[in-house]
């Protein structure tokens, strides 16, 4: 069997050791991302109290380009950052109450918190919680998402 030329050799050891390689598609095991099932669920998640990223997405080119970059970082940030998925034209209530009309887009959500009741008495078995939803506008990459969660205190590893 004939020996690894240099090139390869070196493409090997680049594609083993550096982790912002991107040239070759990378082995991330099963997927993180969370498809979107109801409005339960997503309330489940919250609760679980981890930021929970969320890309509503339609079906477009730049989709695909998309959901292998959302699979990189769910791969990347799991256990500590949960990434769902929403697409669009199947849950149009959730998508259109975020009172946004370019897609697809990527919001934020953390710290659900119990807020108290104000004004009307409402049934006892409800409970009322108020959840930051911040828009994210960096590069959407892994590098971007790491950075991002730096600026907004988000622990994302265990050295974190």
């Amino acid at each position: 069997m004939a020996e690894d030329s240099f090139l390869d050799r070196m493409l090997s050891h680049l594609k083993s050791s550096c982790r912002y390689y991107t040239g070759y598609p990378k082995d991330l095991g099963p997927s993180r991302i969370i498809p979107f099932t109801s409005e339960r669920q997503f309330v489940q998640l919250l609760h679980e109290g981890r930021p929970v990223v969320v890309a509503f997405t339609i079906k477009c080119t730049y989709a695909k380009h998309l959901d292998s970059v959302l699979e990189e970082a769910a791969a990347t940030f799991y256990p500590h950052v949960k990434f769902v998925r929403v697409e669009c034209p199947k849950y149009p209530g959730f998508c259109i109450a975020r009172s946004r009309n370019e897609y697809p887009f990527i919001e934020v959500f953390h710290s659900p918190e119990q807020t108290m009741n104000q004004g009307k008495a409402v049934d006892p078995n409800i409970t009322k919680y108020s959840v930051k939803v911040l828009p994210y506008n960096y590069d959407q990459s892994v590098y971007g998402f790491r950075e991002y969660f730096k600026k907004h205190n988000f622990k994302f590893s265990e050295t974190n």
